[in-house]
């Protein structure tokens, strides 16, 4: 993929006087690629650590400058959107379940085989989501965002996407992490393998992540995003906030808070069954 990767650097750089034809053509081949699986806007090494592949974005942010708006609509429902980014063309061999009832999935986004995708959720271009996670109805994965195996991901979880800068990490679930409803992962976000997320929980990289086992706090920092450690377990909760004006009012703030790790009676909660599959 290094010719594309230098493709898109150059034609990027042009800003307002790129070339439409070979800026089209490169944003084509991105999406072919990225459609595929072949290249990730992040990706992860033996480590265990991410690497956040910028001109993925560039050329992505490439197609929403070149694109024209046209007309997608049927005979029941308007759609009007970029022509560089239509739906993905999915078909019965990529083995996705993709239930009726107004989801879409955008071009330029990887479902692996087994992806069970409940109406209505919308998967956004350059999402990657892997092996037999199931995106549950009202469920969000931003652009860029990066899924695991087995993911849960409950009704009304959001995943939020980041497009901008292009240097900035997008938000990444591991494998077996749990998603519950009504939860929401932004600003690049790392939730580590087997975690699980309670109803409710929101974490940003301004957040700060109590860890009642282990007592102590996680934080994002200029250089590391914040990180939910591996199988751990986060419900919604409260701190305290100081001053005479707070304890005059009774006024807190909203904690995550880590009450314990993941055990078997955590696994029998939130498995995946085969049967729905």
């Amino acid at each position: 993929m290094t010719d594309l990767r230098e493709r898109i650097h150059t034609l990027a750089a042009q800003g307002d006087d790129v070339s439409r034809g070979p800026a089209g053509n490169a944003v084509a081949d991105l999406a072919q690629a990225l459609n595929a699986g072949e290249v990730r806007a992040a990706a992860p090494a033996d480590d265990g650590t991410w690497t956040t592949n910028a001109w993925v974005k560039e050329g992505i942010l490439l197609g929403f400058r070149i694109g024209r708006m046209v007309d997608y609509s049927t005979d029941q429902f308007p759609f009007f959107d970029k022509n560089t980014f239509p739906v993905k063309p999915l078909q019965k061999a990529d083995n996705v379940r993709l239930v009726p009832g107004g989801s879409s999935i955008r071009t330029g986004s990887y479902l692996a085989p087994g992806v069970v995708c409940m109406p209505p959720m919308y998967v956004n271009v350059g999402a990657y989501v892997d092996e037999d996670a199931m995106i549950d109805s009202h469920a969000l994965v931003g652009s860029c965002a990066q899924i695991g195996k087995r993911v849960h991901l409950s009704a009304s979880a959001q995943v939020g996407g980041v497009l901008e800068p292009v240097h900035a990490a997008p938000v990444i679930v591991e494998d077996d992490v749990f998603v519950g409803g009504n939860a929401g992962i932004y600003e690049g976000c790392i939730v580590r393998e087997r975690a699980v997320l309670a109803s409710g929980v929101t974490l940003t990289s301004s957040t700060r992540l109590y860890d009642l086992v282990e007592e102590t706090v996680y934080t994002a920092s200029d250089d590391d995003p914040l990180e939910v450690p591996e199988g751990a377990v986060v419900v919604p909760g409260s701190r305290s906030v100081g001053g005479d004006f707070a304890d005059e009012h009774g006024l807190s703030l909203y904690a995550p808070i880590i009450v314990k790790y993941r055990d078997a009676k955590t696994d029998a909660a939130t498995v995946l069954e085969d049967t729905l599959r």
